[in-house]
């Protein structure tokens, strides 16, 4: 096929949903894309947003709320979205491995397993009946119970509760999000056996993320690279390989490409899985671009996407009702270009339900 770095870009356009999005429900889209990064809550709900025709902020806020899709640790871990459906099965694959890369800095923090049970029982007691508790709400409960909640054992508490199949994310409340039983949000179906779950989780990222390449999906999935390496073994036939630059590629049969891809901005935002679900970026992102798009830090910025490739960065700043978008591209844009950032910062202005207010640089 003779692809190069520029048509993995636009194809991975594509598979990701930005491109052609095809799923009409924020489930769908999750479900398809086998997680998003979510530590970012409002970038996190614009990336399902992007990849959707039509979709507002309230739209993925009641998909939320309902239980359809669920913010959780998982994979690497961080925050991710994730599809209800997929929560146990997941769970069952990654958990261990996430707590027993947690164990040190659990020590350190004095965590012991009898400390973290006496956790879970309040945190159990606190959530038990259906109830919907914010975060403020829960630490609450802890700090009667005796647990210490300082230097932030809270979090590593929260987590390891979400990790143990206690928690999981509620209802939004007053515009706050909550913790919720999963065992009373989510009903517990059948789960895989430990190599249907490497195979799912395998087809699910070379289907939504290709093309991409096995060190991608280690990076991505947070697997060990033997668990990885044979889990590509399972599952190859399903899918096509390009080498490219002494790497191979892995992409699906099925997909339709066209990788020329003239005439399309998309503002993405901050940690979007176009960029960061991948170990070598530079199809979309070439190292001497890296600097401007990704802080020391590792902060990724909402990044402006030109044809398939990162051209600038953007911030959005909520005034009175209205949204400004700033725009800030690394080499002077062309008049046409500009036109097209305008059209993706009124769609994200419609996505908030607000009216866009948008700062432009000057044109080539």
């Amino acid at each position: 096929m003779g692809l190069n770095l520029t048509d993995i870009a636009n194809i991975r356009l594509i598979s990701q949903q930005i491109e052609r999005p095809k799923f009409k429900t924020v489930k769908e889209l999750v479900g398809w894309m086998g997680a998003l990064q979510a530590q970012d809550y409002g970038m996190a709900k614009w990336a399902i947003g992007v990849r959707l025709h039509e979709a507002t902020d309230r739209t993925i806020e009641t998909a939320i709320s309902k239980g359809e899709i669920i913010r959780t640790h998982l994979l690497r871990p961080t925050w991710h979205f994730i599809s209800a459906d997929d929560i146990y099965w997941m769970l069952a694959l990654r958990a261990a491995p996430i707590k027993a890369s947690l164990r040190s800095r659990d020590k350190q923090l004095g965590l012991s397993e009898d400390m973290i049970a006496k956790s879970n029982t309040i945190l159990a007691n606190a959530l038990q009946g259906g109830k919907h508790l914010t975060r403020e709400e829960l630490l609450i409960e802890l700090t009667k119970g005796g647990i210490p909640i300082d230097e932030n054992r809270a979090s590593h508490l929260l987590v390891r509760a979400e990790l143990d199949g206690l928690v999981c994310s509620g209802a939004i409340k007053d515009t706050k999000q909550t913790y919720a039983l999963l065992e009373e949000r989510v009903l517990k179906g059948y789960l895989l056996s430990k190599e249907e779950a490497l195979a799912k989780l395998a087809k699910i990222y070379f289907l939504s993320h290709g093309p991409a390449t096995m060190q991608d999906f280690v990076w991505w999935s947070g697997l060990s690279g033997k668990d990885a390496s044979l889990t590509l073994e399972m599952v190859k036939s399903d899918f096509h390989s390009e080498t490219i630059a002494a790497q191979t590629y892995w992409f699906s049969n099925h997909l339709s490409l066209s990788p020329s891809n003239n005439g399309t901005v998309y503002l993405l935002p901050a940690f979007d899985e176009f960029i960061i679900s991948y170990t070598d970026r530079r199809a979309a992102l070439p190292l001497e671009r890296f600097n401007k798009a990704v802080s020391n830090n590792g902060i990724f910025h909402p990044v402006v996407v030109v044809n398939g490739q990162v051209t600038g960065i953007w911030k959005r700043t909520i005034q009175k009702g209205k949204v400004l978008v700033e725009t800030k591209f690394f080499e002077p844009p062309e008049k046409t270009i500009l036109r097209l950032v305008e059209d993706a910062a009124n769609k994200y202005g419609n996505f908030l339900g607000m009216e866009t207010e948008i700062s432009l640089p000057n044109s080539t």
